[in-house]
């Protein structure tokens, strides 16, 4: 079966600014982030991609833009279900002020049973349930089109990637908080008629992400972080 190269979109002006950015507008990678995107085609140099699919919002496509510039034969196909998950009400509020609403423990403790508010809110198993879906699909296209030994590329969002994760081996979605993918990082699996396979997770290739995180003296911000998955992904800053 081919090899899925699953990145997550670089950092964006949203994840600095410590705000839930969901399926926002105007959301766009920072120039930190625009750096990570520059490099990323170079990590991913001499590997051959025979697709690249990619969440339509603008982080995503923006994080794949050097790859695709390097490589424009490639061309790009976009899935709205590797999109980022609909919070709903929840959509461009900071992540300190959600970390003291009800349902954000649920979000932690049990993802499963969280539907997230307003008519626009998704739950975690319909975002799961979707983003699964497509990179089964695509990849099953992938084979049919180019082969069994093909590698292709997707990019998406911190919370989609943990849940295809979560998927690929086998845990439940309430211990898919348990999973971290930084901003920009590649993430590999390999699906097998028999079972996924887990190649690399998170894969920036860089260890500064891992030093202490200092105190921000945002005591809701920083008790957020005592244990709980910041909701929409790290940003990976350090």
């Amino acid at each position: 079966m081919p090899t899925l190269l699953l990145v997550r979109h670089g950092r964006s002006t949203a994840n600095t600014a410590g705000v839930l950015a969901g399926w926002s507008p105007g959301v766009h990678l920072d120039p930190h982030g625009s750096k990570q995107a520059d490099g990323l085609a170079g990590r991913l140099d001499g590997i051959p991609l025979a697709l690249a699919v990619s969440s339509p919002l603008d982080r995503c496509r923006e994080t794949l833009a050097p790859l695709l510039a390097a490589r424009p034969e490639l061309g790009l196909r976009l899935d709205e279900r590797l999109g980022e998950c609909r919070y709903g009400d929840w959509t461009g509020r900071p992540l300190a002020e959600l970390a003291t609403e009800p349902l954000w423990r649920t979000v932690q403790a049990q993802p499963s049973a969280a539907t997230f508010p307003g008519p626009e809110g998704e739950s975690l198993r319909e975002m799961s349930h979707r983003a699964v879906e497509s990179v089964r699909e695509w990849d099953a296209e992938v084979e049919r089109e180019h082969g069994a030994d093909a590698v292709w590329a997707a990019c998406s969002h911190g919370d989609v990637i943990k849940a295809i994760v979560a998927d690929a081996l086998g845990l439940h979605l309430d211990n898919f908080q348990r999973i971290s993918v930084e901003p920009c990082s590649v993430t590999v699996i390999r699906y097998t008629a028999q079972r996924p396979f887990l190649l690399r997770l998170g894969d920036t290739g860089e260890l500064g992400g891992v030093a202490p995180r200092p105190a921000t003296g945002d005591q809701a911000a920083d008790g957020a972080r005592d244990g709980d998955a910041v909701v929409g992904g790290d940003t990976g800053v350090r």
